[in-house]
């Protein structure tokens, strides 16, 4: 849900709730039509303005670099790789056939905006890269949880009204469950994340920081270790598996869920969207899940 606070002191502080303003763009297509999170890149004009008529683009872990950091600032290195960072541009016509080359491996923004009003002076390559998928896959959560809780509302209608036994479960609640959360396991094990084609590095101590957040098996893998060489993470599975969104979404959205990640990282019953995760990394991704995600353990002993 969104909330606003006003910005004129006048009186004590109230969050109100927004039912409307605020979900005409994050309640929408772009968000998967449920409440949530959009990033987006565009092309700034030289008073921050987007030109729409030069386009947009919905940014996720998905999205070629390239297109992607239009309007932010971006510090770090990617190589030969470009991206729309740090640039503006002065008309439709430059940005139709933008060179990108000026806003690449910039480390230091002094020259561009007067970094000192904020906690940090970087824009860091990698925390923007995070937030990306974060984004999109707390999307995937939250719509997983709204539509499941539905299709199990409208169960239990159907069968009040049917006279049929209360926890009856209908095909039709299933297909409904698979339709959101077949999507979330296929965002969580990164299924078309955009390749690296050299090295990502950024500015700031968020590489060595993220990290320590998260938890480790005994080898001490962790689902938050990044790569930065070929992909994000060297783990491809979300550390969101590990967050308070994802355990309250519901059971049987839950166990779809860790039934296909257990299929998949077992090579059972698997698609051919998922051969490129390698069987090395298939198997270190089940040993830490097993090791550090209790209920994730529990469900595969529960449901071999």
């Amino acid at each position: 849900m969104f909330y606003t606070l006003s910005q004129v002191s006048d009186g004590p502080p109230r969050f109100r709730r927004q039912t409307d303003e605020c979900l005409q763009c994050h309640s929408s297509t772009l968000t998967g039509n449920i409440p949530g999170h959009v990033m987006r890149s565009v092309f700034p004009d030289v008073s921050g303005q987007p030109i729409l008529s030069a386009g947009t683009f919905t940014t996720t872990d998905e999205s070629p670099l390239k297109e992607r950091w239009g309007g932010w600032y971006v510090t770090g290195r990617s190589g030969a790789q470009r991206h729309m960072g740090n640039l503006v541009f002065r008309n439709p016509e430059q940005a139709e056939k933008p060179n990108l080359d000026p806003g690449a491996n910039v480390t230091d923004l002094r020259g561009r905006v007067d970094t000192s009003p904020y906690l940090s002076k970087h824009s860091d390559v990698v925390a923007l890269m995070v937030i990306e998928h974060q984004t999109r896959v707390q999307n995937l959560i939250t719509r997983a949880a709204y539509q499941t809780r539905l299709a199990l509302e409208y169960e239990a209608a159907l069968n009040r009204d049917l006279g049929r036994p209360a926890d009856q479960r209908l095909d039709s609640t299933l297909s409904r469950v698979k339709s959101v959360a077949e999507p979330l396991v296929r965002a969580m094990l990164f299924v078309k994340e955009a390749p690296l084609t050299e090295p990502v590095a950024g500015t700031s101590t968020f590489t060595a920081d993220f990290p320590r957040e998260g938890p480790r098996d005994p080898k001490g893998r962790s689902l938050r270790d990044f790569d930065l060489k070929r992909r994000l993470f060297r783990y491809p599975c979300s550390y969101l598996i590990y967050s308070p969104q994802f355990d309250a979404l519901p059971a049987l959205a839950k166990e779809y869920v860790y039934r296909r990640l257990r299929e998949v990282l077992t090579g059972r019953g698997t698609s051919p969207d998922f051969s490129p995760l390698a069987p090395g990394d298939r198997q270190a991704i089940l040993e830490v899940l097993q090791a550090t995600k209790p209920d994730f353990k529990q469900c595969n002993e529960t449901h071999p």
